[in-house]
């Protein structure tokens, strides 16, 4: 791990405390916006007290997780937060590229810039920390009151880094511009021919590539009746009626490092100031709603029919929030969501 002085932990540490006094339900993510600096080095703050820094190949530490059993996934990103409780299980990789495969946890693991990890104990709660090179949250493992302790304390021992005073070397935040309107020289009618030829949803990423388009790019030139905006606010109505009907939805939450995924059924939700919540026993989402700057419905073919999505987008043209009904591969969506989709998101 490459590790240089770029700030004075102990000034840090202190003025981390000060903040945490004045502003106790702060989450730290927002505190490190406000502190001007980043989460993974206010965690570090904690190192020798509440925080172990980690070493080693994480592609092993994350092969091993699986043996801390009924655990809760946590991945975020500037907009929501995607919380799943279960069991690591079919964990593997291809160089720096994993896949966990279980019926409950179920993630796509970019470890390229998975820099930073600490084993963290904080109120109660033990869990393991991952950072990219900017000091962002990649991926967060929590233990519940069914996991096993002396798996994880065997783990950390493992996996922890000799040096503990060691400084960490941040890369600054990236900022993020506008994207480009401009669109002036693209075929329109060839993205359009090949988005109708899609055989796999998975293609649509190649698709945006080979015509050099944003999100909002491609879904403004889809295909008549392929890509629609929808009210920002029918996101309410779309959970309610999934809640209602009990259909199982596919959930996406996606950051640069982790991609994670809930298939199921949803039931509790409610609204608290600008979040969105879906607030169940084995899952939990919190959606800032007024981070949407365009929400879309999406209609992508596949050898097993039309595959319908909502995304969410943000100013900066990011899509930060995938909706899906249930599906496998070679599967045909369920009628269920698209009905659901058709009568509650609303067109704009």
């Amino acid at each position: 791990m490459k590790t240089e002085l770029t700030a004075n932990r102990s000034e840090l540490k202190d003025s981390w405390a000060a903040f945490k006094v004045l502003n106790p339900k702060t989450r730290i993510r927002d505190a490190a916006r406000e502190l001007n600096t980043s989460e993974a080095e206010l965690v570090a703050t904690g190192i020798g007290e509440n925080a172990i820094l980690l070493d080693g190949d994480f592609r092993e530490l994350i092969k091993e997780v699986g043996s801390l059993g009924y655990v809760m996934a946590l991945t975020r990103n500037d907009h929501v937060v995607h919380e799943r409780k279960g069991v690591y299980e079919k964990v593997s990789f291809q160089n720096h590229v994993g896949l966990v495969l279980g019926p409950d946890i179920d993630l796509r693991l970019f470890l390229g810039d998975w820099k930073f990890g600490f084993a963290v104990h904080e109120n109660d709660r033990y869990s393991l920390q991952f950072f990219n090179s900017r000091g962002e949250a990649a991926h967060k493992i929590y233990l519940t009151e069914k996991s096993n302790k002396e798996a994880y304390d065997t783990l950390v021992a493992r996996y922890t880094a000799s040096d503990q005073q060691v400084m960490l070397f941040v890369l600054p935040k990236e900022e993020k511009k506008a994207e480009e309107e401009t669109t002036a020289d693209m075929d329109v009618k060839a993205f359009q021919e090949e988005w109708l030829a899609l055989k796999d949803t998975h293609d649509f990423f190649t698709l945006l590539k080979k015509y050099n388009l944003s999100r909002k790019q491609a879904l403004r030139h889809a295909p008549e009746g392929y890509a629609y905006r929808i009210a920002p606010e029918s996101m309410k109505q779309v959970f309610e009626a999934a809640s209602e009907i009990q259909v199982p939805i596919m959930v996406f939450v996606s950051n640069p490092n982790c991609i994670q995924i809930h298939t199921g059924p949803i039931r509790k939700i409610f609204v608290m100031g600008p979040w969105l919540n879906i607030m169940d026993p084995e899952f939990n989402l919190h959606l800032r709603s007024d981070a949407i700057d365009e929400a879309w419905v999406v209609r992508k073919p596949s050898e097993a029919g039309i595959v319908t999505g909502i995304e969410l987008i943000d100013k900066h043209g990011t899509m930060f929030n995938q909706f899906f009904g249930k599906r496998k591969p070679g599967i045909p969506e369920l009628p269920e969501w698209t009905r659901l989709v058709e009568n509650t998101a609303v067109r704009i």
